[in-house]
């Protein structure tokens, strides 16, 4: 028996996906990798949905009410007033998870759902937001589309890429608002700062760059194991999803994006966080080429990197470098380079400077920003915005399935070894 083999034989004793079995779920031929997810629930005939007037209430019903659910549900509290938007709705696999949502929406008994289907049955839900893991938030969006309501989901996206696209491809045939929950695109220093690029301000764009870094004795993604859930109160099995079949598991449970099954890891959960705002910025371009290293030798006890680099290529003759670690967390600054002129982020503020050469022709200044800052609020408020004007939100899906080809192309070259081309035309992973 070689070593690859004899390392797959022991990952099988242990329940791990070896990387023989990940390359053959998200390997070179992806365009049509791990739709399973999205195939073993039913498909609604596509609804229409309530037309909603500038003056209607809108009825928010919410799908996984955990820690980023359950902030969702307090945000909506603080801003219902104004967004004239208010709950209806809550759904939850874990009967004490349903409760605390129950009590901090206000909704009756008869609101509290344990299969997301039935939620999108109900007539007074025309919004959904979309917390749960990742593995379910293609099934869910595409469902409750096909149901004639609007969707805020969480990002990423999708767990696998060829789910982007059936999302994608719904919000188109539906004609429903999906607004993603990248919250950093809804602040104002990015549109300007593609305003600034689209005037010529910089010259041609070169490369950006961005971070996220985080630091962590305990290790990232270690949440609290809370010792009441137990499958006498919490579906497991339906859980899992489309997912390989496993015992009752809480570490899985409570700190899913440690495992590949369910998460990338800094790939999907933290990275997102820079690609969509950057991306949003330059102008988004599905990536030509991406090539991802990562390494996990602090925290083992995990099936994703503790420390990730992706390198980027796009069509129009730039590349982004977003770099990220679960084990340090001194990162970079938010920057994006042209051959006249360089835009340095931080904050609410935009910093323009010349490069030497070109210091006669273009004068350094700080960009006045008008606008709102990054925030889940104002995010949650421009997707209820939407609703009722027809706008395009600030994290739409062309952008974000444009994010979450560079995110699983990614995935897939860190586990490969390999860099990942790729043709929008064919939607192919080359």
């Amino acid at each position: 028996m070689d070593l690859e083999n004899k390392k797959e034989e022991e990952q099988e004793k242990t329940g791990l996906m070896s990387r023989r079995e990940f390359i053959k779920a998200a390997g070179a031929t992806a365009a049509t990798v791990m739709v399973a997810s999205v195939a073993k629930s039913p498909v609604y005939a596509v609804a229409p949905g309530r037309v909603i007037g500038a003056n209607d209430r809108i009825g928010v019903g919410f799908v996984g009410v955990g820690g980023m659910g359950g902030n969702h549900v307090d945000v909506l509290k603080g801003i219902s007033a104004e967004a004239n938007a208010v709950h209806v709705a809550v759904c939850d696999l874990w009967e004490k998870r349903k409760q605390e949502a129950r009590e901090a929406a206000g909704v009756p008994e008869s609101k509290v759902y344990h299969d997301y289907r039935k939620l999108l049955e109900d007539k007074d839900v025309d919004a959904v937001i979309v917390a749960t893991p990742e593995h379910w938030h293609a099934p869910v969006t595409i469902h409750a589309l096909e149901a004639g309501k609007h969707v805020y989901c969480e990002k990423p996206m999708t767990r696998h890429l060829e789910e982007a696209f059936k999302v994608h491809d719904t919000v188109k045939k539906t004609g429903k608002v999906l607004q993603v929950g990248s919250q950093g695109c809804t602040a104002a220093i990015w549109s300007k700062a593609n305003e600034l690029i689209q005037a010529g301000k910089i010259g041609h764009l070169v490369w950006a760059q961005g971070s996220y870094c985080r630091n962590s004795k305990e290790g990232e993604w270690n949440y609290e194991i809370d010792p009441d859930a137990n499958e006498s109160n919490l579906d497991w099995k339906l859980w899992l999803g489309s997912c390989p079949k496993r015992p009752w598991d809480p570490a899985r449970y409570f700190r899913f994006r440690k495992y590949s099954d369910y998460s990338a890891g800094i790939l999907s959960d933290l990275f997102p966080h820079r690609l969509h705002p950057l991306v949003k910025a330059i102008g988004p371009e599905y990536p030509k080429r991406v090539t991802c290293l990562g390494t996990m030798e602090i925290h083992k006890d995990r099936e994703v990197a503790d420390t990730t680099h992706i390198m980027v290529e796009f069509p129009g003759g730039y590349t982004m470098f977003i770099a990220g670690s679960t084990a340090n967390e001194q990162g970079l600054q938010d920057m994006i380079r042209g051959h006249k002129a360089t835009l340095y982020f931080g904050g609410d503020k935009i910093q323009l400077n010349p490069e030497r050469p070109y210091a006669d022709e273009i004068e350094a200044q700080a960009v006045d920003v008008q606008g709102p800052s990054e925030s889940v609020e104002e995010h949650q408020k421009n997707f209820y915005s939407c609703i009722r004007t027809g706008a395009k939100p600030n994290c739409d899906v062309e952008l974000a399935t444009k994010v979450q080809t560079i995110v699983s192309l990614a995935e897939m070259s860190y586990r490969q070894g390999k860099t990942m081309g790729f043709d929008p035309e064919k939607r192919k992973v080359l």
